[in-house]
């Protein structure tokens, strides 16, 4: 009995937090009805500060608030407790401030070595700003650091199981989503006999993520094996302000401080294709050995932090192996405490605008907002080659219609867009002019600008650039290029169905 409770355990919270969550709607819907039929003059001062509000926000326009602002017209009481409640970012909060207090802390850890900022600058002046941009925000730059990129998720994952069955001292992971299968049952076994061994093991998982694995059972089970773990954010928290909205969706490993493994793959089995959900899955990840390790390390402990409310010293946890490597390695992440200055999406408006030649990025999502389609439209018309690569075989129909929806005015640009016919592309890369590359957990939406906890890794001038280009070009043959005639053509309830999408896009 005790197992079947168990079982459902996940499933039962998430339906209890849905319920909760579809009451308040309700109540407020009803709230602003009885306001409106009981009294009236409350409800019409109501009216006046969501006209109030509306200016506000018009005379800040992003798209993420434009949503907003047509809710609380369509619905001009209750779209404003609405906006109230779940709408605000919210940058001045006692959470976010103890965040940022919190970042301020590990950037004491991450010093910069200024002869590498200086060897940059006559190496690579092309992308310089990037990199300042990224250093300005908090996150050094490093050489001595062997990058090695993976175009798909089982080659990845295999080789971080080979790195965790060597590791000597510690081992931390960092991820959004965990399911039971062959990956996380393979993981956790080389980790049991770690801890046996004495190695220090950390985990760190999104709740909203390990919904369905995030039982009592499983939580003891992972104590038991003497391994200690930390749920990040739980979703019943704060329920009345949607914090559950707020995801970790960092995709990090490190081992002994001189490996750190990031990218588009999570703990599960249809990233590493032992299982087919949407066709073949097509994911990358990076893995780099060296100082550059160093700054995982200490985004890992920052967000343990959040979640335990430690004291750990970074200075523990620093790398000690001798690497001598060419190139240069730029980790980063961001979060919606950094609102509205985060990293995540600065760090790719500045690839695309700084793009001289070309610029090819794959995304699972091509949710943009107007400054990123300005971004890439721009490029395109000033001659950059600018491609994308999109999924054919998608895991959420509203999400490709708002894909789809976007192509029409990057193409009349002559922005290249590809859809990966073999099934789901999850791989979220950045490369440009042969010079530089992201790879990392970024998706181009709303959630990852806005919402999430993201991380990725800058590279410059180092041999894994190629590869990326080279998987890049070779998945293309394996996609089909999207026509603008045809996009025009489309059927008239798909241009309805895609509008309406477009516009409600941010708060899907």
């Amino acid at each position: 009995m005790g197992i079947v409770r168990s079982k459902y355990y996940g499933i039962i919270r998430g339906f209890t937090v849905g319920i909760a969550f579809f009451l308040q709607i309700g109540i407020i819907i009803f709230l602003a009805v009885y306001l409106m039929r009981y009294s009236i003059y409350a409800y019409f001062v109501l009216e006046l500060v969501s006209v109030i509000t509306v200016f506000t926000l018009v005379n800040n326009a992003e798209s993420y608030k434009l949503s907003w602002i047509i809710i609380i017209l369509v619905l001009p009481v209750a779209g404003l407790f609405l906006y109230f409640m779940w709408g605000r970012k919210r940058v001045n909060s006692r959470y976010f401030r103890r965040l940022r207090e919190l970042d301020n802390q590990m950037m004491q850890s991450l010093k910069q070595d200024e002869s590498v900022v200086h060897d940059l600058e006559r190496q690579h002046p092309n992308k310089v700003q990037i990199s300042r941009y990224l250093r300005k925000e908090g996150f050094p730059i490093y050489n001595n650091t062997k990058a090695t990129y993976y175009k798909v998720g089982e080659d990845v994952l295999s080789a971080m199981l080979e790195d965790i069955k060597n590791a000597k001292k510690f081992v931390f992971m960092e991820y959004f989503i965990v399911s039971d299968g062959k990956v996380w049952s393979d993981i956790l076994e080389e980790l049991t006999k770690k801890a046996k061994e004495g190695v220090e093991i950390k985990l760190l998982f999104d709740d909203f993520g390990t919904l369905r694995i995030n039982t009592h059972a499983f939580r003891e089970d992972i104590k038991n094996r003497g391994i200690h773990m930390c749920i990040f954010n739980p979703i019943h928290r704060d329920m009345a302000r949607m914090s559950f909205n707020y995801r970790n969706h960092k995709k990090i490993t490190v081992i002994d401080g001189n490996i750190a493994y990031t990218g588009g793959f999570n703990l599960a089995d249809e990233y590493a294709n032992y299982i087919q959900r949407f066709g073949h899955w097509k994911d990358s990840g990076v893995r780099l050995y060296g100082e550059g390790a160093y700054s995982f390390t200490c985004f890992f402990l920052d967000m343990w932090r959040v979640g335990q409310e430690t004291e750990i010293c970074n200075e523990d946890y620093k790398p000690d192996v001798s690497v001598t490597e060419s190139g240069y390695v730029q980790p980063f992440m961001g979060g919606p405490h950094r609102n509205p200055h985060n990293p995540t999406e600065g760090v790719y408006t500045r690839m695309i605008n700084k793009a001289r030649d070309y610029i090819y990025i794959t995304t699972p999502y091509l949710v943009l907002d107007q400054s990123m389609r300005d971004d890439l439209t721009s490029a395109a018309q000033s001659g950059v080659d600018v491609r994308i690569i999109v999924p054919r075989v998608y895991d959420k129909w509203y999400v490709y219609m708002v894909n789809v929806s976007n192509y029409g005015n990057l193409m009349e640009a002559g922005v290249h867009i590809y859809e990966y016919k073999p099934g789901f592309i999850h791989a979220k890369n950045v490369i440009s002019d042969d010079e530089c590359a992201i790879c990392g957990t970024i998706n181009t939406d709303y959630r990852s600008f806005y919402l999430h906890y993201e991380c990725g890794v800058f590279l410059s001038e180092m041999d894994a650039i190629k590869d990326m280009k080279e998987d890049f070009l070779k998945t293309l043959i394996q996609c089909e290029e999207m026509s603008l005639e045809k996009w025009v053509k489309r059927p008239i309830g798909n241009k309805i169905m895609q509008s309406a999408l477009k516009i409600l896009s941010p708060l899907l």
